[in-house]
């Protein structure tokens, strides 16, 4: 394409530089955004001939020709072209091929400024939407996990080291709430994102008598951004919406740390079928939860494209400048990789095999009623710290006997304590222990029940 060819060729005396030409184009990664960008013109047609601006008979032949270049696009036909810069003016020129001079009339009123900022809401909106439903999914996903084993004896770790016993089911609902706190995160970030810049033009506004809420209301937006100086240079949605997968992606990221631990051999907690997993090129035996492995890693990139959105804000002066040409990729980048992760989990979690005898065999190894115990004796009114000293000297004895609590005899345990009797091996059991904590937020089966029942009304 010659200078003068180009849509802003007029002020410029030679052509330009040909890396340059290909160091500034975007229509590599902008191309993604052909589906908003041409709803986003139809709507502005349609407004454009609303007030008067262009004919109903201009309006009619540039719908369709946007129309016939949106299948051309869908069916693999349009040649993209790097000369011409990006997304929009591909789309443009095109229009203009198809329908004559009459599509050189769609740009009145606007400017790619506030043309590629609607083209970017439209597109995380719909993003958001099918990301949230991914996450519905695996919720219920969560629940039902937990509903089959509301009595399922497990450790509960500090510094992974046994601690106390609770249900799977409860460590269940523990992914349950991160992820349903990362949901509302998203609900929050769409509200901001569903704003209309259309109408800032390149910066000040637009001296034609355009309809802002017309716009708005045939592209589903919810509110006009209140100034063109924001409009066109804000990329805060974007941010915040990086800022909500980076910490979905570490929440995912510790299930995922906990299902490559429980699959090991040294804990045998979980199965992660053969389907999800791969094998060494030269051990014959290995099993490597490589879907796990993959989600915990994704972690950092989706962080870092976090950290590179907001270094490509920090300091930019208003309004648009073409720093912001690089907000796609990172953004592009975070939507793709929470889709893949969460479209992983909605296929592995509901698959997942729960070793229920290994893990009470690990809550009954781990001195794990410790606790209860100490708890016990604070009832019979020794205050908490002997007993915790108590405790503590019975567990040391204990591990010189070999034996768990629940095995040392009554005499043994009244060696420790006077005011033991045999009402403590009720508490000394997994089950005393779980039951035991029978409140609201607590691993008590029967308060798993309740929370897994609250839990599907939240959904």
């Amino acid at each position: 394409m010659s200078q003068d060819q180009k849509p802003w060729g007029g002020r410029f005396s030679e052509a330009t530089d040909a890396f340059v030409e290909s160091f500034t184009a975007s229509i590599g990664f902008d191309r993604r955004l052909y589906h908003h960008d041409i709803r986003g013109s139809i709507a502005h047609a349609n407004m454009l001939a609303n007030v008067g601006v262009i004919s109903d008979p201009e309006r009619t032949r540039i719908v369709s020709g946007l129309e016939q270049i949106h299948k051309e696009i869908e069916d693999g036909q349009l040649a993209w072209r790097v000369d011409l810069e990006d997304v929009h003016m591909n789309v443009e020129l095109r229009l203009i091929e198809l329908v004559g001079e009459v599509g050189k009339k769609l740009h009145t009123g606007r400017s790619r400024n506030d043309q590629v900022a609607t083209d970017i809401r439209l597109y995380l909106r719909d993003e958001i939407d099918q990301l949230m439903a991914l996450q519905t999914e695996l919720l219920g996903h969560l629940l039902d996990l937990a509903a089959e084993h509301t009595s399922t004896v497990m450790p509960g770790f500090t510094h992974l080291q046994p601690a106390q016993p609770i249900v799977f089911g409860h460590h269940m609902l523990a992914w349950f709430e991160m992820l349903i706190r990362d949901r509302e995160r998203l609900t929050d970030c769409r509200g901001r994102v569903n704003v209309l810049p259309l109408g800032s033009a390149a910066l000040a506004g637009t001296t034609f008598p355009i309809d802002r809420a017309m716009v708005a209301d045939e592209l589903g937006f919810a509110a006009l951004s209140e100034n063109s100086l924001d409009a066109v240079s804000d990329r805060d949605f974007a941010i915040e919406f990086c800022a909500a997968a980076a910490l979905t992606l570490t929440h995912l990221s510790r299930w995922c740390e906990e299902l490559i631990l429980w699959a090991s051999q040294q804990f045998c907690f979980v199965d992660i079928p053969d389907r999800f997993c791969t094998g060494s090129s030269i051990m014959p035996q290995k099993k490597n939860p490589d879907v796990p492995e993959l989600i915990r890693g994704k972690t950092g990139r989706v962080t870092g494209n976090l950290v590179a959105l907001l270094t490509l804000m920090k300091s930019q002066p208003l309004t648009y400048n073409k720093d912001n040409q690089e907000d796609k990729e990172p953004l592009f980048d975070c939507v793709d990789t929470l889709r893949d992760c969460l479209t992983a989990l909605n296929g592995l979690i509901p698959a997942l095999e729960v070793n229920v005898e290994s893990m009470r065999a690990a809550a009954s190894s781990g001195y794990t009623t410790a606790t209860d115990l100490a708890d016990y004796l604070v009832v019979k009114q020794v205050p908490f710290r002997d007993a915790h000293e108590v405790v503590g000297r019975a567990v040391a004895y204990a591990i010189e006997q070999n034996k768990g609590l629940e095995e040392l005899t009554l005499s043994e345990l009244q060696g420790f304590c006077e005011k033991i009797d045999e009402s403590v091996f009720d508490v000394l059991t997994l089950e005393g222990s779980v039951a035991a904590r029978d409140h609201h937020g607590g691993t008590a089966p029967d308060q798993v029940v309740q929370a897994i029942q609250r839990a599907r009304q939240r959904l």
